[in-house]
C-alpha cells in the first residue's frame, strides 16, 4: 500500500536549504519515492500552514520509513535543522 510524505515548511536559509533539498531529492527517489507536489501554489481552506508543501509519495510506510531513518537523508537533515522549521508526516494510503 502507498504512503504518503507530507511536509510543510518554513524556509529560514534557503542557500542552506537548498543543499538540503539536493541531497533529500537523492534520497528520497533512492528509496522508491516521487515527489507529487513541491512548493507550488496552494490556498489555505481552513487553519493554518507553513508557506512550503511537498508532497512525495512511496511504495509502502516501510519503505518511506526506511528512507527517513537512512544515512543518506539524515545528512540531508543536517542542513534542513539548519535552515527550517518544518512539520513532517507519513500518511498510509488507502
Amino acid at each position: 500500500m502507498a504512503a504518503y510524505w507530507i511536509a510543510h515548511v518554513d524556509v529560514t536559509d534557503s542557500e542552506v536549504y537548498g543543499e538540503y533539498a539536493k541531497l533529500a531529492t537523492e534520497a528520497i527517489e533512492s528509496h522508491g519515492g516521487k515527489f507529487l507536489a513541491r512548493g507550488g501554489d496552494y490556498e489555505v481552506l481552513e487553519g493554518s500552514c507553513r508557506p512550503r508543501n511537498v508532497l512525495a509519495v512511496f511504495p509502502s510506510m516501510e519503505a518511506a520509513k526506511q528512507c527517513y531513518d537512512s544515512e543518506s537523508y539524515k545528512k540531508a537533515l543536517s542542513y534542513s535543522s539548519r535552515s527550517s522549521e518544518r512539520d513532517v508526516i507519513l500518511l498510509e494510503g488507502v
